[in-house]
């Protein structure tokens, strides 16, 4: 394909929509109080950002933080959840809504969406609306790396660092060899296992792309087996000690870069739409994947 794509447009935006957020994330808020016991739910690409938030928020001794898939989420009165807060882009998703219907009234919610002329904001007690970051393309971008851009922040990191570093992402060069790779494996370590696993379906999503994710331990127990001369083996953050020569006895290629694992993740974004370029695919509507995930309601009675 040729043209600039929804896709496209939305990446390039990033470090501006992560320097808003970053402004309205150190403000004070409606997200969880340092010590509350807080469960974090989305879907897909929110998903992933739950984790990574939840490893953030937990690692820097601020109270529980337990990431769910919105389908999967255990909020029964035994855990002891302060919050919830859940992420959306659309607002429209069946999972969250069920989530935010299910503890209405009993566990206070907070909702980072997009866009706020939807269900979940009714259903929510408070909401965090990021329509700057909002998207046309199916394939998310800036909606998700701004609502953890937002999370950051009000976590009281300074992401001015990874805003530059982003900036810097989308003027790195593509390499032909990533382009042509034949299978991809993402791992990361703490809050980016997250984006490992979101760069993973970022790639499955925009170019129908054999892509893996694990933490970067685990790595070697098994999945390493993978790993050959053609394929690539990219890691976000820290590098644990022996990785590397491990990967490269296998004749994969290692890739770790040293900015932001965040702005990282543009790069990888990148690589995925020229990925799909490269194979006459349009990134902006994927095969069998719609914006939103709706499901019909039951007739059994």
């Amino acid at each position: 394909m040729s043209g600039t794509s929804y896709m496209e447009q939305e990446l390039q935006s990033q470090p501006e929509t992560w320097q808003e957020a970053a402004r309205i994330g150190a403000a004070a808020g409606p997200l969880p109080r340092a010590g509350q016991r807080v469960a974090v739910v989305g879907c897909g690409t929110s998903w992933f950002m739950a984790q990574s938030y939840a490893a953030l928020r937990e690692g820097a001794g601020l109270g529980v933080t337990d990431p769910f898939a919105a389908s999967e989420a255990f909020l029964g009165s035994d855990r002891g959840y302060d919050a919830v807060v859940a992420i959306t882009r659309s607002g429209t998703t069946t999972e969250v809504l069920r989530v935010l219907d299910a503890v209405k009234g009993r566990i206070p919610t907070v909702t980072i969406i997009g866009d706020p002329e939807t269900p979940a904001v009714a259903l929510s007690d408070e909401t965090i609306a990021l329509p700057f970051a909002d998207e046309k393309s199916v394939v998310q971008t800036r909606f998700a790396t701004t609502a953890l851009t937002l999370l950051r922040a009000h976590l009281g990191q300074d992401t001015s660092q990874a805003v530059a570093d982003a900036q810097e992402a989308l003027t790195a060069p593509v390499e032909k060899e990533w382009v042509d790779a034949e299978q991809f494996s993402f791992l990361g370590t703490g809050w980016t296992y997250g984006l490992a696993n979101e760069a993973a379906l970022k790639m499955r999503e925009a170019s129908q792309s054999w892509t893996e994710s694990y933490p970067a331990m685990e790595y070697r127990h098994g999945p390493i087996a993978i790993a050959a001369p053609g394929r690539v083996t990219w890691l976000f953050g820290q590098a644990p000690e022996g990785l590397e020569a491990d990967v490269e006895r296998t004749g994969a290629r290692f890739v770790r870069h040293a900015r932001d694992p965040l702005a990282d993740l543009v790069l990888v974004q990148r690589v995925a739409l020229e990925r799909a370029r490269a194979r006459g695919l349009d990134p902006d509507n994927p095969r069998s994947l719609t914006r939103s995930v709706t499901l019909e309601p039951s007739t059994t009675s």
